[in-house]
């Protein structure tokens, strides 16, 4: 599972939005590399932020 995968799935476990902190934390990934998914993914469209520095996924 690629660190995308991983973000995205801990996002969708997660009832309320998240910091990239948290994410790295439950996920068990470096911060950096939580950071590089989560662009990704906003990029996607598959993640959002509902205000500043927190993700959860989009529905």
């Amino acid at each position: 599972m690629d660190t995308k995968e991983r973000v995205l799935q801990t996002l969708q476990q997660s009832s309320d939005p998240m910091k990239a902190g948290e994410i790295a934390t439950a996920a068990g990934i470096d911060k950096k590399e939580v950071d590089k998914g989560i662009k990704a993914l906003v990029k996607e469209g598959k993640v959002h932020s509902p205000k500043r520095c927190f993700y959860g996924v989009k529905e």
